[in-house]
Formats: C-alpha cells, sequence, structure tokens
C-alpha cells in the first residue's frame, strides 16, 4: 500500500514532469534550438507532445533495442547512448558528444534536453546549452570547426568505444575498479608512436575477428583492459593491438586538471600530435574521459552513491 508521503511525492513528481512539457516547446522556439532532445525512459516510453513547427526538433534518447524499435515503429529519430547509470548531466553530456559524432548537431548550435528519473518515468531536468561554448558540457574550440572528429572514424566506432568505455567505469571487471585507455583513428601515425609493452593479442587474427563493431568482442576487449597500456583501433573498428606504450611528450607539456594521471596525459598527447580521438576509464572513479587535439572534449561522470560520498575526504575550497 502506497504511503501518504509516497503519494505527495507521486503527485509532485507528475506535476513538475506536466509543467516541464507545457513550457519546453516554448523555451525552444524562444532560445531557438534546433534541437530538442529527451530521455524516453525518464518519459515512460511516451511520445512528446509538440507543436508542428517543432515536432521534426525532436530526438528521443534510448538505452535499449527495445525503445529502438518503438522510435522506429513511430516513425520518430532518436539516438542510443550507453545503458548505463549517468547523472543528470552526464545525461546530457554522454548525449551531445555521440549526436556530434554522428553529425546530428554541430558547433554552435542551441539544443534543449529533458531528462530525469528512469525508474519512476519522471522528467524533472531542462538543460538549454550551446554546443562547444561551455565547458561544463563539452568543449569543441582549440582548432576545431563544425564537427569534433575526425573524418576517417565511423560514429559507430566511437558509438561503441564510448560505451564499452562507460560499462568499464562503472562496473569494472569482476567487482573490481579498472582503468583503460582507446586511442582511435590516424593509426598510421599513431602506431610510429607506440611500442609493445607485451605480446600483442590481437596479432595475426583476420580482420572480421578483431573489429571493434563485433558483439563477440566485447568481453575479451573487457578482460583486456586491465592490461596496462592502451588499445589502437582504426577509424573502421579494427583493433591493430593493445598493451600498447605511447611514445609521446612529457605530461608536464599538457594543461589537464590537476589529479590526472599518466594514462590521461598520454591520451592528450597522442591526440597532440594526431589526428585521432583517445577516449579513457579513470581506476579511482570511473569518469570516462575524451581527448582531442590534446585537450578534454567531455568528462561522463560515474553517479556515485551517498556512502560513497561520506567516504570522500574533506577538501579545503
Amino acid at each position: 500500500m502506497e504511503s501518504k508521503d509516497d503519494e505527495t511525492g507521486g503527485i509532485l513528481s507528475r506535476n513538475i514532469t506536466q509543467s516541464l512539457l507545457r513550457h519546453v516547446g516554448q523555451i525552444a522556439e524562444e532560445c531557438g534550438a534546433v534541437a530538442i532532445f529527451v530521455y524516453v525512459d525518464a518519459l515512460g516510453n511516451k511520445p512528446l507532445s509538440l507543436p508542428e513547427s517543432l515536432s521534426d526538433r525532436v530526438c528521443y534518447v534510448t538505452k535499449t533495442i527495445a525503445e529502438d524499435k518503438i522510435q522506429v515503429d513511430r516513425g520518430e529519430r532518436y539516438l542510443r547512448v550507453p545503458n548505463v547509470p549517468l547523472t543528470r548531466t552526464g545525461q546530457v553530456k554522454i548525449a551531445i558528444f555521440l549526436a556530434l559524432s554522428k553529425g546530428m548537431i554541430k558547433q554552435g548550435d542551441k539544443i534543449v534536453f529533458l531528462s530525469g528519473i528512469a525508474a519512476s518515468a519522471t522528467l524533472d531536468t531542462i538543460i538549454v546549452t550551446q554546443v562547444g561554448h561551455e565547458y561544463e558540457m563539452i568543449s569543441t574550440s582549440r582548432n576545431q570547426c563544425g564537427n569534433a572528429m575526425p573524418s576517417g572514424i565511423l560514429p559507430e566506432v566511437l558509438d561503441r568505444v564510448v560505451e564499452i568505455a562507460s560499462e568499464l567505469g562503472n562496473e569494472g571487471r569482476e567487482g573490481k575498479p579498472v582503468g583503460a585507455l582507446f586511442v582511435i583513428g590516424d593509426t598510421d601515425q599513431v602506431m610510429l608512436l607506440t611500442r609493445q609493452l607485451i605480446l600483442n593479442p590481437f596479432k595475426g587474427y583476420p580482420k572480421e575477428d578483431r573489429n571493434i563493431l563485433s558483439a563477440s568482442l566485447e568481453e575479451t576487449i573487457k578482460e583486456l583492459a586491465s592490461i596496462d597500456g592502451a588499445f589502437i583501433i582504426r577509424g573502421d573498428g579494427l583493433i591493430e593491438s593493445c598493451g600498447t606504450y605511447l611514445k609521446t611528450a612529457s605530461q608536464e607539456e599538457y594543461e589537464l586538471p590537476r589529479g590526472l594521471g599518466t594514462r590521461h596525459h598520454a591520451a592528450a598527447a597522442i591526440t597532440s600530435v594526431t589526428n585521432s580521438v583517445s577516449v579513457t576509464v579513470s581506476e579511482s572513479t570511473g569518469t570516462v574521459t575524451v581527448f582531442r587535439h590534446g585537450a578534454i572534449i567531455t568528462e561522463i561522470e560515474k553517479p556515485r552513491s551517498i556512502g560513497q560520498l561520506r567516504g570522500l575526504p574533506f577538501r579545503e575550497k
């Protein structure tokens, strides 16, 4: 039986959802948004009711094949993101990054996001942002224009790397946290700046057996992620090597946030001297960070529980 507090909370959540849905169209019109992204799990898989002038700007953010099918059957546009727990900001960051990599949006576009609590199908957050103008969401400046991704990298390859990285950051491996580094694209130049730390596990295998887009490789990649060194991946998804050391400049040459280690500095360095993208997983926090042109494009943080927050050391402001 539902308690009075639960009932009151449910009414409040429904009221917030309805209020956001009433106003999102006007907000999108007044700010000149080119796209409205809405997380379908927080919307309860219901279609968004908007004026006809805005309906073609809507993109539903999905996490599962079942949610994809619903949007296909409705003839709606959708964007799949990794099916892992995310903070509200993380939900927006990962959708912006993947939409940008697919060419669905571009630098300078104004976009509106609706997200919320999937478990209760409640929309409670609306965010309006301009792509590339807020470091908090995504940075696409620094000698970049239009699309932040190199033309030689297939969007589905980048999607897959980010998905695997997000799962590693959230789940670890066999209950233990795992760090990882993936370098995608411009492989000929990248390989000139590497040496193997171990015998390359992918050497000698046919191309069809070592493409990251193959679902059968997922467990192998996650298992090998615990080995020191980077995965080197071609723009078409072919894995050239893992356990690979990047011979790049020293970490002092890169202005990254304090607290980031050698994995992150190596990721920044390799993207500063090649036309590649690097994706790291932090072993200590589970945060997924994407690098381009020697700088951080975006960071997708793993949600922290109350218990984890209580265990954090006190930091002076």
